[in-house]
């Protein structure tokens, strides 16, 4: 019987911006809270070179310093940070069982905050060369790229970000985008001011990552008349956009058209009980601030909702 084992109040899936946030409020307030991570501590602000729009930093902060104050303030407060990962989710009752790399757990509440993952180009090469020169992120990997050529692929905010930091190790970067860059002005306007180091390629597809005895030595697509175009490089950075974390919640927890998880007004989700915030909720804004700030809203939803089946 769930009676039999030891149940928390609420269980956190993941460990971004949303649910530390989280979890300072409900912490704060003496609800027994647990968070499973499966990778960085942080999520993707983690591994986030500079952020310039977090309130109350006006010279910015680096997205490792963010997070690790994050971090430190949760546990703080009580939080119970795990690395580990959440399998299923399904409902025993008045609670929850999540099933993890710990075995089964048991909550009156959830809150689900995976955040998002790196879309791939599924191409050949990609796979096969993955952290042997083909990257996802450039303040894990850049500098083993220093005095090299490299290749960087996408034209959002994300590319634009990641191909001006890596200007700081690399000789020369190929910036690919399939269409047109889609980054905000502000970083198109360093863009172009990085143009002796940065050539933009656009309506170029990236159709092959080729590589010569097991390195990576160039990236072939094809331009805008159709013509084959190769770029010789070093290693490739791709960053064309997320795909949010829910392969588990698949036929357990209403989610949209591109797999976002969808809530009502108050952040729950179609679980009763079971929340959601952050760059995982479907409507979601993809800021740090936002997730931070739905974090707190989950938190207060999360804790009316103990109140009523106390």
């Amino acid at each position: 019987m769930v009676e039999d084992k030891e149940v928390y109040d609420v269980v956190m899936v993941g460990a971004g911006p949303a649910a530390l946030t989280a979890a300072i409020y409900t912490c704060r307030e003496d609800i027994k809270t647990v968070l499973y991570e499966k990778a960085v501590v942080g999520g993707l602000a983690a591994i986030t070179d500079w952020v310039d729009n977090y309130p109350g930093f006006p010279e910015g902060i680096a997205g490792l310093d963010l997070a690790e104050n994050l971090r430190k303030q949760a546990e703080r407060f009580g939080a119970d940070i795990r690395l580990g990962d959440v399998m299923d989710i399904s409902a025993e009752g008045d609670y929850k069982k999540l099933v993890t790399t710990d075995g089964d757990v048991y909550a009156r509440t959830v809150l689900l905050a995976t955040g998002s993952d790196y879309k791939k180009l599924g191409i050949p090469g990609e796979q096969e060369y993955y952290a042997r020169g083909v990257h996802y992120c450039a303040t894990c990997d850049g500098a083993f790229y220093r005095d090299k050529r490299l290749v960087v692929v996408g034209g959002g905010n994300s590319a634009v970000q990641e191909a001006l930091f890596l200007t700081r190790f690399t000789t020369h970067i190929d910036l690919l985008v399939r269409s047109d860059l889609r980054a905000s002005e502000i970083l198109q306007h360093e863009l172009a001011k990085q143009k002796d180091k940065i050539t933009v390629h656009l309506g170029v597809t990236t159709d092959e990552i080729v590589a010569t005895d097991n390195k990576v030595t160039s990236v072939r697509g094809t331009d805008s008349a159709g013509q084959t175009v190769t770029y010789e490089t070093d290693g490739v950075f791709i960053f064309i956009g997320l795909l949010p974390n829910t392969g588990f919640l698949q036929g357990k927890i209403d989610l949209d058209e591109v797999g976002m998880i969808k809530t009502d007004e108050l952040l729950q989700t179609s679980m009763p009980g079971v929340f959601a915030a952050g760059d995982v909720r479907s409507g979601a804004t993809m800021q740090i601030a936002s997730a931070a700030g739905e974090g707190a809203t989950a938190a207060m939803m999360i804790r009316k909702q103990l109140e009523r089946v106390a």
